[in-house]
């Protein structure tokens, strides 16, 4: 014998066999359960999409205009090129970390190079603080994209920038620098593997 032949064909058949007042609850209940169903369904398809802010902001190199080295005051040189500082990325190294407070920047400036506070405050360069990076490696290839130079890698222009570690209180941090000389060089993007390099890439003169 078929046992499917007995069982209700719907809702209200299995209802009817039930007192009139609970199977009028069941109904309901059936009903309410099916309407708030299609209620989330469609508030879930109303939910606005919520797009986080880009904390790696990128650096829009041809407003940062075309003006090299100012003159009078600390003088920057690159790789014994006179430039004007035009942008800095900082960002502290490793998880969980963070940057020093405003009113300490300059020392870290000072512990990339010193003298480099002093042209940060004459060049007035844009500065960009980014998030914990994870990869000491990698921030230097993220900065060259998200600070992109004309051509390759501003080599033919007067654009250069230099990208890497540096250490401040025995901790490492990252910096990125975008630089505009006077004329076109060579010298496009430089990737800094240990923070003594700063110091061979970096000249700053007083006066």
């Amino acid at each position: 014998m078929d046992v499917t032949n007995n069982l209700p064909a719907s809702v209200e058949e299995a209802a009817g066999s039930l007192p009139d007042n609970l199977s009028t609850w069941i109904i309901v209940a059936a009903v309410a359960v099916a309407v708030l169903y299609v209620v989330r369904k469609a508030m879930r398809r109303r939910k606005p999409k919520i797009e986080l802010p880009d904390l790696e902001q990128s650096i829009d190199v041809p407003a940062l205009g075309e003006a090299g080295p100012p003159r009078g005051g600390p003088a920057l040189e690159f790789t014994h090129v006179p430039v004007r500082l035009a942008a800095v990325v900082l960002a502290p190294a490793g998880v969980a970390r963070e940057l020093p407070s405003e009113s300490r920047l300059n020392d870290l400036f000072e512990a990339v190079s010193p003298g480099l506070a002093s042209v940060v405050a004459a060049h007035r360069p844009l500065v960009r603080r980014w998030p914990s990076q994870i990869s000491t490696a990698g921030f230097p290839h993220k900065f060259f994209a998200k600070a992109k130079l004309f051509g390759d890698a501003g080599k033919a222009t007067p654009w250069c920038s230099a990208a890497g570690v540096c250490a401040y209180q025995n901790q490492p941090f990252l910096v990125g620098l975008v630089m505009c000389a006077a004329g076109n060089n060579n010298h496009g993007a430089y990737t800094i593997e240990h923070a003594a390099k700063w110091l061979d890439l970096l000249r700053i003169k007083n006066g």
